[in-house]
């Protein structure tokens, strides 16, 4: 009778550290999808100010290239400016 005892204290024990490691998991668990959630905010964000700074970077880039053409016409005109000895 006493090992029957003991064998159901044993088991109790084994009950107890299960649920105390399922209580543990879902926790962890809830933290992660917490966390997740929140990396998954930073990478939109992150995305959409990547975008942002991929347009701004096309904008330079067409601006860089209106400033060359308005800077190879106004030295045209001040060629023909030159040449007209004025």
């Amino acid at each position: 009778m006493t090992s029957e005892l003991e064998r159901i204290k044993i088991l109790e024990g084994k009950i107890s550290q299960l649920a105390e490691s399922f209580s543990r998991l879902f926790s962890e668990n809830a933290r992660l999808k917490e966390e997740l959630k929140q990396i998954k905010a930073e990478r939109k964000d992150l995305e959409e100010r990547l975008k942002k700074a991929a347009a701004l970077e096309e904008e330079v880039k067409q601006l860089r290239e209106e400033k060359e053409s308005v800077k190879n016409r106004i030295e045209a005109l001040i060629a023909q400016i030159e040449k007209l000895g004025i």
